[in-house]
C-alpha cells in the first residue's frame, strides 16, 4: 500500500510538471493572437480601441497588439506579406494590388462608406477655386483623404494637376504642415479639423455636404488566413460588432476612448466630431458595393482590368453572414 500510494503521489507529481510546461502561468491556455494594424488615428478607425478598452478581446479569447501602420504602401506590404493578419484600412489601397492579380486580401466588413474629410485653409483662401496651385496636405497619396480631395476639386472644376499635393504622412502631422506653413490647405477628418478651426483656420470645403460614397474605412484579412485560421477571424469580428454597438449607443464610454487614443481632452470638441462622424459609421459592419465601386472607377484610367471586376469579388461576407444567420446581431442590437 505504501509503494502503491508513492508511485500514484509521483506520477501525479510528474502530471503537475507537465501542466506547467504546457500551459502558462496563469494556469490556462493562452489567447489566440491576431496581429492587427489600423492605418489612421482617427474616430473612423476607433472600434479595436473600443472593443480593447471594454475587454471584448478578452471576452473572445483573443490577444490583439494594435500597430499603427501609415497608410499606402507600408500598409499594403504588412497586409500583403502576413506581417499583418487583420487591418483597419481604406479599400483603395488594396484595390489597386487585387485588380493586378492578387487575389488573396479579401474585405470582411465595412465601417465607413462615406467620406467626411474637409479641406482646410488660411483665411486668405476662401473659396474652393482659388486652391488652384495650391499646396495642398495630405497623409499619403493614394489614400482616403487624397481620393477625397481629388473627388472635391473636381466637383470645383479643379483638375489634380492643377495643384501640389504634399505628403505629410498623417492627419496629426498634415496639421502640423498647416500650422508652419509648410503647406498653403489640409485635407482634414474629425476631429483633427475642428482643432484647426481652433487656430484660425477655416473650412474651404465641407465634405460632408459631398455625400461622397467610398469603402473609406475597411476589415481586411486575406483568404488564406480566413482559411486556416477562420473561427478565429470569426470571434475577431465578433468583437468588433460588439464595439460598433458601443459607440453607437454609449457615447460616454467612447469620449473616454477617443480622449485616450486620440489625446484630444476638448468636451465640445470630441462631442461635435462625434455628431459628424457617427452618421457614416456602419452600426453592424456592412459592405455597401457602391462605395467599393469608387475604388475600382477611381484606378480605371491607370488599370483597365479594374473596369471588369465586380466589388463583390473583392468582399467575403461569410462573418456578416453568419453573424446576422445565428441571430447575433439580433442578440446585441435587439429585434428589427
Amino acid at each position: 500500500m505504501i509503494l502503491r500510494s508513492f508511485k500514484w503521489r509521483r506520477l501525479a507529481g510528474c502530471l503537475g510538471l507537465l501542466a506547467l510546461v504546457i500551459l502558462p502561468a496563469g494556469g490556462l491556455p493562452a489567447a489566440d493572437r491576431v496581429n492587427m494594424i489600423y492605418t489612421a488615428r482617427v474616430m473612423s478607425q476607433a472600434y479595436p480601441w473600443i472593443a480593447h478598452e471594454a475587454g471584448m478581446f478578452r471576452k473572445y479569447d483573443l490577444d490583439v497588439p494594435m500597430v499603427f501602420v501609415t497608410p499606402g504602401a507600408p500598409s499594403v506590404a504588412a497586409i500583403l506579406s502576413g506581417d499583418s493578419e487583420v487591418a483597419v484600412i481604406g479599400a483603395a489601397s488594396i484595390t489597386r494590388p487585387w485588380v493586378q492579380g492578387n487575389k488573396d486580401p479579401a474585405f470582411v466588413g465595412g465601417i465607413k462608406s462615406l467620406l467626411t474629410h474637409s479641406i482646410i485653409a488660411k483665411p486668405d483662401i476662401k473659396r474652393p477655386e482659388q486652391l488652384k496651385g495650391k499646396r495642398i496636405g495630405v497623409s499619403r497619396i493614394g489614400s482616403n483623404p487624397h481620393y477625397f480631395a481629388v473627388q472635391a476639386l473636381r466637383h470645383y472644376n479643379i483638375e489634380p494637376r492643377e495643384v501640389s499635393f504634399i505628403q505629410a504622412g498623417g492627419a496629426p502631422e498634415t496639421l502640423a504642415a498647416l500650422v508652419a506653413q509648410g503647406i498653403d490647405a489640409a485635407v482634414l477628418t474629425v476631429p483633427t479639423d475642428a482643432q484647426a478651426l481652433k487656430l484660425g483656420y477655416h473650412y474651404v470645403v465641407y465634405g460632408p455636404d459631398l455625400k461622397i460614397a467610398y469603402a473609406a474605412t475597411t476589415f481586411i484579412t486575406r483568404r488564406s488566413i480566413a482559411a486556416k485560421r477562420g473561427p478565429v477571424i470569426g470571434r475577431f469580428m465578433r468583437a468588433m460588432a460588439e464595439a460598433a454597438k458601443i459607440m453607437h449607443t454609449d457615447k460616454e464610454f467612447t469620449y473616454k476612448v477617443m480622449e485616450k487614443y486620440l489625446r484630444v481632452d476638448d468636451r465640445k470638441l470630441l462631442e461635435a466630431s462625434y455628431n459628424v462622424e457617427i452618421k457614416a459609421l456602419e452600426p453592424r459592419l456592412a459592405m455597401k458595393p457602391e462605395g467599393f465601386q469608387s475604388t475600382l472607377d477611381e484606378i480605371a484610367p491607370t488599370e483597365p482590368r479594374a473596369k471588369a471586376i465586380k466589388p463583390q469579388e473583392m468582399m467575403d461576407s461569410r462573418y456578416l453572414d453568419e453573424m446576422d444567420k445565428s441571430g447575433f446581431f439580433e442578440q446585441i442590437w435587439g429585434k428589427k
